[in-house]
């Protein structure tokens, strides 16, 4: 008996993997999603090893995360591998304070955010 297996979230030629509670506003992570969108993962991590962006580092664990995700768990070809999407949202913000002039009090908000990213094997040798 038992349950039947669930469909899968993808195609049968793609992969993803999601990164969430990233200490960024989802504005700042979108322009670093935007220098991946569309290009060969080889190429992809070599942009994000050499962004002077702080969170590139963990975009760049995201994506080796949907690598190996490809690799492991569906059996596609690692040098073949485009990123197909990568699309930000929005997480929890924590709201701290200051104490401002006249007894007033300044807002700070602490956003979170995550981001996905779906690679995609392309046809070339596969």
């Amino acid at each position: 008996m038992g349950q039947e297996k669930n469909p899968r979230r993808v195609a049968e030629n793609e992969a993803m993997a999601v990164a969430r509670m990233l200490r960024t506003s989802p504005q700042k992570l979108n322009l670093v999603a935007g220098l991946i969108r569309g290009k060969k993962v080889e190429k992809a991590l070599a942009d994000l090893t050499f962004s002077k962006r702080r969170i590139a580092g963990d975009v760049k664990k995201c994506l080796q995360s949907a690598i190996a995700n490809a690799e492991n768990n569906h059996g596609l070809d690692v040098d073949n591998l485009v990123v197909a999407e990568a699309w930000v949202g929005k997480n929890l913000v924590m709201k701290r304070g200051r104490p401002r002039a006249r007894g007033r009090f300044g807002k700070i908000m602490k956003p979170f955010s995550e981001i996905t990213i779906k690679v995609r094997q392309t046809g070339e040798s596969a």
